[in-house]
């Protein structure tokens, strides 16, 4: 066995159906008495459960979550924990609300309690990101790192497959690159097959039992261990190529992730051939293809095309792509990033 190194990360996750009403109890661990609450205003049932949970502990919310954190509104939600005192923050939603939860916690040193309701993975890692104008800028800070995670698949059930599938592939994409990304171990692989097993058995179950909550659990489980090993493997091509996508033209980071994955994964092929079969064996054939036709049994977009990016727009991308990817496993040069863009654009099945 090759020599490696794994830094495990602190942190604490609750799950279980119903558990979110224990986020009071996960902001007295804290010892927090001035909660600010970040939340996606799409759902205020939730947001209104919370807010009474926490009781005079809620000192402010912020609900103007975007994708990417725009550097303008990561600002405002700084300033109000700066004019609320706030000593805390809960975050509830998908990975834009964690982000901007971070945002905070970047700036103030504000510890986080995180309540997912996708499968972003963002919750369980040091990695923070904003935007502005067309570049995202992305750092890693342990003061970032939320302090505990509350997964609760009751919050998943409103999830439409529309976004459930696309949300649940950038988990499956956290998984695969947690084989080869720059911190990949024997520890963090074990766990990344495991999670890619269980997403790639339960999202079709999802997909044909949407309300059921053990398919629910299930996939938020397998998220929850792609997440964990994002967070110590770091992230590769596929990551920064979205990265790199959703600076220049804003498309959604879920679907670009369904629609970059298989293609990202079929780059690397050559680099990576133990791990590519590891993947196949699990998934039950060559993996990107298998990748690419999970992708399409929940309806993703096949293509970049369909997302809204132009096709002159690979040209512009592709110098950006191989900047971003200095530590991919494999090195990529412009004509490679070129023709890579071009087929997640065209979004034939890899061969």
């Amino acid at each position: 066995m090759e020599p490696f190194d794994y830094d495990a990360l602190p942190g604490r996750v609750i799950f279980g159906v119903g558990r979110r009403s224990e986020v009071g109890e996960e902001v007295d661990r804290l010892h927090a008495t001035r909660v600010l609450l970040i939340a996606d205003a799409h759902d205020q049932e939730t947001i209104d459960q919370v807010v009474t949970v926490l009781g005079e502990r809620c000192v402010g919310i912020f609900t103007e979550v975007a994708q990417h954190v725009p550097m303008m509104l990561a600002q405002k939600v700084r300033a109000l924990a700066t004019s609320s005192d706030a000593d805390a923050t809960v975050t509830l939603g998908g990975g834009s609300a964690t982000g901007f939860g971070k945002a905070v916690a970047l700036t103030h040193e504000l510890p986080q309690v995180c309540i997912p309701t996708t499968y972003a993975g963002s919750e369980l890692t040091p990695i923070w990101g904003t935007s502005s104008g067309e570049v995202k800028e992305t750092g890693r800070d342990l003061r970032v790192l939320p302090r505990s995670v509350i997964y609760d698949p009751e919050l998943t059930l409103g999830l439409p497959i529309s976004i459930a599938g696309p949300s649940a592939m950038n988990a499956l994409a956290h998984a695969v690159e947690g084989l080869y990304g720059p911190g990949a171990n024997p520890v963090m692989s074990a766990i990344a097959l495991e999670s890619v097993r269980v997403l790639a058995t339960h999202l079709p179950l999802m997909k044909v039992s949407p309300t059921s909550i053990e398919e629910r659990s299930q996939v938020l489980y397998g998220a929850y261990l792609a997440g964990a090993v994002l967070a110590v493997v770091g992230t590769a091509l596929h990551h920064k190529t979205c990265h790199v996508l959703g600076g220049l033209y804003g498309l959604d980071h879920g679907q670009m992730n369904a629609v970059v994955l298989p293609h990202a994964l079929a780059f690397n092929e050559s680099a990576i051939p133990e791990a590519y079969q590891r993947l196949s064996s699990v998934l039950g054939g060559d993996a990107a293809g298998e990748l690419y036709d999970l992708a399409r049994t929940l309806d993703t977009p096949s293509s970049l095309l369909e997302l809204g990016m132009p096709l002159e727009g690979v040209q512009r991308a592709a110098p950006l792509v191989v900047a971003a990817s200095a530590s991919n496993v494999r090195s990529i040069n412009e004509a490679q990033a070129i023709e890579f863009l071009s087929s997640c654009v065209e979004g034939a099945r890899p061969s």
